[in-house]
């Protein structure tokens, strides 16, 4: 399914981060890292830029695997996708995926190379 360019006119990202992506953020990064480091993470990223990066480099950079296209949160946003909606950039703090595990994934099963969004919170856990 990967095509040179083509999966762009299709995954659609928005401009900004969803406000409740940060929450579900903080609740991930709370049980790694602690309800303090999980809130100066979610601080951290609501301030920074959105960028953007490849989604095999995340999931390489976050040492994650893609979920299948048939995982259930993978399929509703390939659903959000073929009725023409926007997914909202993902969220990465501290090398791991604090949210949005699902895009990235659904993005890389479209094209690994496909550029996908998001806010990079980067730093040492100490």
């Amino acid at each position: 399914m990967a095509t040179d360019g083509g999966v762009d006119q299709y995954l659609k990202w928005d401009e900004d981060v969803a406000h409740h992506d940060y929450a579900a953020a903080s609740n991930y990064l709370s049980i790694r890292f602690g309800e303090g480091r999980a809130q100066e993470l979610s601080e951290k990223l609501r301030k920074l830029p959105v960028i953007s990066r490849r989604a095999n480099d995340i999931l390489r950079a976050t040492q994650r695997a893609p979920l299948p296209l048939s995982d259930p949160g993978v399929l509703k946003d390939l659903k959000k996708v073929l009725a023409g909606e926007k997914l909202s950039p993902v969220l990465v703090a501290d090398g791991d995926i604090a949210y949005g595990y699902h895009r990235v994934s659904l993005a890389y099963a479209l094209d690994p190379y496909a550029e996908v969004p998001l806010k990079l919170a980067e730093g040492p856990l100490l």
